[in-house]
């Protein structure tokens, strides 16, 4: 059963900049000790509460009875102890009931409740990044008669993009919305892959659509965001009637069974006097993309937890089944009879890969949210710096943990043998549950595109490369420490860092040359290598910060393992980088 891995999420906050913001007085009231706490809570109604109903959400499912969603047998009892425990409130803006935290603690709130079940977090996710969008582009009357009962968790929302015929090009999207008189729109249209777009916790569901109007440029330029509730609502802010939007159909899908993944039909008119679902715009006409994706960024750092919470399940999993498992004898193995498992060379090095990767994609996240927070509460340069960093970090954040979800899901099937492929020891589940995280949210394609075409050239490239300066002074301090117990550890972070300033300065050209082809082929093994090199670099980093907890050898010894074993690839990335897309071209007839 999953447990909270609280200590070793405490040491990566105060790795990756917690205490130093908490040192500067950013947060108001906010100290180590609280924040300490609400993570020690969150570490508690995670293994206590959440991950108890994982295996029984996997086994049931979420099901469509009669038009509405039945979703697993304790799943809305749960939900309400949550929301209760005011843990939907964590970063919301105080005006409106929020508590105004930090966006690290949320990031590390998420990994807990993933990883006690990833397809339950999904509902709380969508609704927290609804909120977000609705904060910084409703009106004011929206926001008061909205945000209350959702942060509060009384109701939930959903995102609505994708349509059958329009994946990752919203551009061609064709659910529309017409004006009304008295300033709302009426809506139609399909969309499919809608999570939690019906289901039994709530009363009421808050669906952002995206949808063009008759007059709206082609395009993406012609898009607009509009607030479709389930229910209406009145003036005195209780439910009104039944808005004429429904769940036609549940998904069945190769994982998270529990979370409800829907059809919903706009405007057929099923339910009102008139066809339409009544709509409210959200910022203006035709510039509902750019008010998505202010939901959409934070909820692709969102998804990267689910990666870093899968790592962490699974190594957990893996490895009591490690100590537990007996088979043969290793070499100089003391013990009568066979030996576990976890004795032979071959596990280890898997399991030991398992948790470097898992602790590199926390660290990443961690920073990701650092950089957000920080973007939040300093001024002018600052804070563009701060925010420079956070557009940096978003598509690796995304993309390297939920890489790495599947690898370490895999590992963990490949460390129970047999039993892996066995349902009933939950390895399974984990790696199901992690294969559709890679590509939701911005497939990590699109993620690797984002972050060469429009990151890397942030501030002609300086940001970039001062950020591979910052990552050396790391190092340094590794070399400096004398410790002999980081063997190569230093050489081989330089050497990293080395391959990525080149690979990043080649990029840099190539796109400067107009030569996209070339740096698009490039730039999915370039994201790899960045999420590689920060692995062995933030590894690092939490080697040398000083935590009263008595996992300093331990935290030395996987930074070594890491920089030793495998962050050499980072090499071989380089190479498919700069010298990679000619071979790709002359393949291309093979492919049709």
């Amino acid at each position: 059963m999953y447990k909270a891995p609280v200590g070793d999420i405490l040491a990566a906050l105060k790795a990756q900049g917690l205490d130093s913001a908490l040192g500067r007085g950013v947060y108001a009231e906010l100290t180590a000790d609280v924040a300490d706490a609400i993570v020690e809570e969150a570490g508690k109604f995670a293994s206590d509460a959440v991950a108890p109903l994982g295996e029984v959400g996997d086994r049931q499912g979420s099901r469509l009875i009669n038009g509405a969603v039945k979703t697993p047998d304790g799943w809305a009892d749960l939900y309400k102890a949550w929301s209760a425990a005011g843990w939907n409130s964590l970063t919301a803006p105080e005006a409106y009931g929020g508590q105004a935290l930090p966006h690290m603690l949320l990031v590390a709130t998420l990994e807990m409740w993933n990883g006690g079940s990833l397809a339950f977090s999904l509902c709380p996710t969508l609704t927290i990044g609804a909120i977000e969008a609705i904060e910084a582009h409703a009106t004011d009357d929206l926001k008061a008669k909205y945000l209350p009962k959702m942060i509060s968790g009384e109701w939930t929302g959903s995102m609505n993009l994708t349509e059958p015929h329009s994946g990752s090009d919203l551009g061609v999207m064709r659910t529309r919305a017409e004006r009304r008189d008295d300033g709302s729109y009426r809506i139609f249209g399909q969309k499919i892959y809608i999570t939690f777009g019906e289901h039994d916790f709530t009363d009421n569901i808050v669906h952002l659509v995206l949808a063009r109007l008759p007059d709206a440029p082609a395009g993406s330029r012609g898009i607009s965001l509009f607030l479709a509730p389930k229910y209406l609502v009145n003036e005195d802010g209780s439910l009104g009637p039944r808005n004429d939007v429904y769940c036609h159909s549940v998904e069945h899908k190769l994982g998270i069974h529990g979370s409800p993944t829907c059809t919903m039909i706009f405007g057929d008119g099923k339910y009102g006097e008139e066809k339409g679902a009544i709509g409210y715009l959200i910022g203006e006409e035709n510039k509902g993309l750019a008010c998505m994706f202010t939901m959409m960024n934070n909820a692709r750092l969102a998804v990267g937890m689910q990666g870093v919470a899968i790592c962490e399940a699974a190594t957990q999993k893996a490895a009591a089944y490690a100590k537990e498992r007996t088979q043969g004898r290793t070499p100089g193995w003391p013990g009568a009879g066979m030996s576990p498992i976890i004795e032979h060379p071959d596990i280890q090095r898997m399991l030991a890969t398992m948790k470097a990767l898992t602790a590199g994609s926390r660290s990443i996240a961690y920073a990701c949210a650092h950089a957000i927070d920080m973007a939040h509460v300093t001024e002018g340069d600052e804070s563009r710096h701060w925010q420079e960093r956070a557009n940096l970090l978003t598509p690796i954040a995304k993309s390297f943990p939920t890489d790495c979800g599947v690898e370490v899901a895999s590992l963990g099937v490949q460390v129970h043998g047999g039993m892996g492929f066995i349902e009933e020891t939950g390895a399974a589940r984990l790696y199901r549950d992690a294969r559709i995280t890679p590509i939701y949210e911005g497939t990590n394609g699109i993620q690797a595109i984002d972050l060469i075409g429009r990151k890397l050239p942030q501030s002609n490239g300086a940001h970039v490369l001062g950020f591979i300066d910052e990552l050396a002074v790391t190092v340094d301090l590794v070399r400096a420490s004398n410790d002999p117990a980081f063997g190569r550890t230093a050489d081989k972070l330089d050497a990293a860092l080395a391959d990525l300033r080149e690979a990043t300065a080649w990029l840099l050209a190539s796109m400067g040359e107009g030569k996209m082809t070339e740096a698009l082929a490039g730039a999915t093994p370039y994201q790899r290598q960045f999420g590689l090199t920060l692995t062995g670099v933030y590894l690092a980093k939490a080697a040398i910060t000083p935590v009263d907890d008595g996992k300093a050898e331990t935290r030395v010894a996987l930074a070594r393992f890491a920089a030793e074993n495998l962050i050499a690839e980072t090499t071989a990335l380089k190479d498919r980088v700069m010298h990679g897309a000619e071979s790709l071209a002359a393949v291309r007839a093979a492919l049709a």
